[in-house]
């Protein structure tokens, strides 16, 4: 924490003085801070964010940098990648493929190749971690799920949007395509998405805008290891400490990037509200 108040009183350009005036406290609560002896409270804390936001602080930049250092030594390659990882109590024990089934790619461990994908989704979480994690591709079989409607269709079959049509063929193809594979690598369906998503299950999209929104929100991507095999793969390389004051940030980071995704896609669902098929649609068709 004591080095996210220097670097906010750094790029504000003041001394700890100014930011004690500017925050509504004593000299020495600031110097203590600084020195590591004590913590500003929730309320100091709610304080800070409005500096940062009244004076332009950019604290994603701040973030970045501070998980950029604690990847910094991790040695990867074409095999090795460096990926992140959320988890909201923690992880405990040894990494295995046991999130909620209904998951974007059935039940595994997931990890992200952006940072603020995991981040945002803990933020509220009080006893949440983030990770810097290291996967070992070397040896593993791997689908890749380009972002198109194949990928949306995965989504909605293992979210089990699907079920009306169990034992179709349509059905079959979708449970499956990850069957003899330890990793599955798609995009993400992070907070811009969940409303593009959502709105072509409940039949109020096409299948044509669902696609171009995709093309248009810019996904990262998650590698998701979804056998034991895979998962002794995954080694977990650092874990990134997260302050109030940077969860309250990334809480507001999420909900803007939300309205900013909604107001997208809108214009792009209008623009494209009278092509493709829609999901019930697709699912009452003939099938594969």
């Amino acid at each position: 924490m004591k080095n996210l108040i220097l670097e906010i009183r750094s790029r504000l350009n003041v001394s700890q003085e100014d930011l004690a005036k500017m925050i509504g406290i004593s000299y020495a609560t600031v110097n203590r801070w600084e020195n590591g002896h004590s913590q500003p409270n929730k309320a100091a804390q709610l304080r800070l964010c409005d500096i940062c936001k009244e004076r332009n602080v950019d604290l994603e930049d701040i973030i970045q940098k501070k998980i950029e250092k604690s990847a910094a030594n991790i040695s990867n390659s074409s095999e090795k990648l460096i990926l992140y990882h959320g988890s909201k109590s923690g992880i405990k024990g040894s990494i295995a493929p046991k999130s909620r089934e209904r998951c974007d790619f059935g039940k595994g461990f997931y990890m992200g190749t952006k940072p603020y994908q995991p981040l945002t989704l803990i933020s509220d979480f009080k006893e949440s971690k983030f990770y810097v994690i290291s996967l070992d591709m070397t040896g593993l079989r791997v689908l890749k799920v380009k972002p198109d409607l194949e990928w949306a269709m995965l989504v909605a079959y293992n979210r089990g949007k699907m079920d009306e049509v169990t034992g179709t063929s349509l059905y079959m193809h979708y449970a499956e395509m990850s069957k003899g594979y330890d990793v599955i690598v798609g995009s993400s369906a992070n907070d811009r998405m969940f409303y593009v998503l959502d709105n072509f299950f409940l039949g109020n999209i096409t299948d044509k805008a669902l696609v171009m929104s995709l093309s248009a929100l810019q996904l990262g991507q998650q590698y998701v290891a979804i056998t034991e095999k895979a998962c002794k793969h995954v080694k977990i390389e650092a874990e990134v400490e997260l302050s109030q004051l940077e969860r309250i940030f990334l809480r507001d980071l999420s909900e803007s990037n939300r309205v900013k995704g909604v107001n997208l896609a809108n214009v792009i669902c209008r623009e494209y509200r009278r092509e493709g098929q829609f999901f019930d649609e697709i699912l009452k068709g003939t099938g594969r």
